[in-house]
């Protein structure tokens, strides 16, 4: 299927920069940002995020106002709870007195920890964490949240981990034990432990390995994922992450800035064709910017510009599925006109040559982010291969950084139930604890983490993508010194906890969160023989 667009000819050219942003979104948010033309304008890297988002009237409606739940019911069996992080907020007022507290919260909280099948106290270290400053306030937040890092409560991890290894093992009594104890603490609303607890409890019960198992009724609501979600609220959902988040938003821009560098840097392919193989999770978000700086750049805009959007080339992953009925070319399309720029946007299932249909003097580039690490190794291989046999100009690949480790569902479990943790402490910070439809959306669909297996992107780290993408004939390339500048200056929008990791012997580029990578970004070009 092909949708193809051009200049309009009845649109007027002291218009089209009024109205092109909510032709774009329609009424959403704005999602234009300069940091890329800028950049190669030779601004500065404070002008670089100058983009402002715009949000309506609509994306308030979606927000859930319950308040947080700062405690949950006690049980013999299931002790007092840390606090939920609302209540946590609310100790670092500016009045330094400490609110009273009940006889309960005077008590020392306990938190069941399985390890010899017992409760582990918890005092003062337990109470620390409300003070660390994570309030996810962004800038300038990054000296007293750093503080908490060794000091933050994990004690989920510390219940979901024995039960994983208890169902490995067929332990049904303690399995039982702990899915009761899971039960207790879970919340979809609480912080960050809570809202771990209730994934991981999900998760685990839907395990093969745990059927059959009953547990009293969990009392929680159905999680939202992507393929659930009404499309004006996934719309509303992807834009607010990107704004609030750089998850995604950080590598889409290191791509970016790559592929506008390529088309720049290099004379011969100022009037080529631009193609772009997008097998990503944006779902559409990433490429206004790039449009934008490719109609503004000197030497003016390639005759054409062709997304070929291959959403079913490599197997499905969390992030990877939009919800039925959800549309974003025609959008696209629309924002293409309004700046005068040729845009063609082709739907393919596979990256044969003919289903890609290149084209003689078109610069080709591949944009694979965090779809590359699903299905077994096998199917990572093969999949890397076909986009070999494409001959792209550029390869930019993104993935999840999990630095590799053991294998086997316990293992495995364990490293995606870490992932998931720091993207549920990150989307904390980056939503400044409140709890809304949109957050709700994007956790439920990391949730997703904790179903795949043990062989998934959690499992691997920069280095076994490197082997593998050498295996397959291509070479690893750096990045341009305006794409990380583009990078440094689009992080500053964010919580002082995210940090850009370029170590001078490696090329590609690390995000990190609090201290531990989250992913990376890399560069490649295919070996080619004289």
């Amino acid at each position: 299927m092909t949708f193809e667009g051009g200049p309009d000819p009845n649109l007027s050219p002291n218009r089209h920069h009024q109205h092109h942003v909510l032709d774009w979104l329609e009424d959403s948010v704005s999602f234009l940002s300069s940091f890329l033309d800028d950049s190669y304008a030779g601004n500065t890297a404070d002008q670089i995020t100058s983009c402002e988002w715009w949000t309506q009237e609509e994306d308030q409606a979606n927000m859930i106002h319950n308040p947080l739940v700062s405690t949950l019911a006690t049980s013999n069996n299931s002790p007092l709870l840390p606090q939920a992080e609302f209540s946590k907020k609310r100790k670092l007022s500016t009045n330094p007195t400490t609110p009273n507290k009940t006889p309960a919260h005077q008590s020392r909280q306990r938190i069941a920890i399985e390890g010899d099948g017992g409760f582990e106290e918890e005092g003062e270290a337990n109470k620390k964490p409300a003070a660390t400053g994570r309030k996810g306030q962004g800038k300038g937040n990054a000296g007293s949240s750093s503080n908490g890092v060794s000091k933050e409560v994990r004690w989920a991890e510390e219940l979901l981990n024995p039960c994983a290894a208890a169902i490995e093992a067929a332990n049904i009594s303690r399995v039982r034990h702990l899915f009761c104890v899971l039960r207790e603490l879970q919340s979809f609303s609480g912080d960050a432990n809570h809202r771990l607890a209730a994934h991981g409890l999900r998760a685990l019960c839907n395990h093969p390995s745990a059927a059959g198992i009953a547990i009293p009724d969990r009392g929680g609501t159905s999680t939202a994922t992507f393929a659930t979600t009404e499309p004006k609220l996934f719309r509303s959902a992807i834009i607010k992450f990107h704004e609030v988040s750089p998850w995604f938003a950080f590598p889409s821009a290191l791509a970016n800035a790559s592929i506008l560098q390529t088309m720049t840097l290099d004379p011969s392919r100022h009037a080529r064709s631009l193609h772009v193989v997008d097998i990503g999770v944006s779902h559409g978000v990433q490429w206004p910017t790039l449009l934008d700086a490719l109609a503004r750049r000197p030497g003016g805009a390639p005759k054409l510009v062709r997304l070929a959007v291959a959403a079913g080339a490599p197997p499905p992953g969390p992030f990877s599925m939009a919800p039925p009925g959800y549309d974003f070319q025609s959008h696209l399309l629309r924002y293409a006109r309004s700046i005068d720029l040729n845009l063609r946007i082709d739907h393919t299932e596979d990256l044969g040559a003919g289903s890609v249909a290149l084209a003689v003097g078109e610069t080709l580039v591949v944009c694979v982010q965090f779809r590359a690490g699903h299905g077994s190794a096998d199917d990572r291989t093969a999949f890397l291969r076909s986009i070999r046999e494409l001959e792209p100009d550029l390869v930019v690949l993104s993935e999840i950084d999990g630095g590799g480790g053991e294998v086997g569902f316990p293992a495995g479990f364990a490293r995606n139930a870490e992932l998931l943790w720091r993207f549920l402490d990150s989307t904390s910070a980056a939503f400044k604890g409140r709890d809304s439809a949109e957050r709700r959306v994007m956790e439920g669909e990391a949730a997703r983490f904790l179903e795949t297996t043990a062989e998934a992107a959690a499992a691997e780290g920069r280095d076994l993508w490197r082997e593998r993408m050498a295996a397959v004939g291509f070479r690893e390339e750096a990045f341009g010194e305006e794409a990380l500048d583009a990078g440094r200056a689009l992080l500053r929008k964010y919580d002082g906890n995210w940090e850009m990791r370029a170590a001078p012997a490696e090329a590609a580029v690390g995000l990190w969160w609090k201290g531990h990578p989250v992913s990376f970004c890399s560069l490649w070009k295919p070996h080619r023989r004289n």
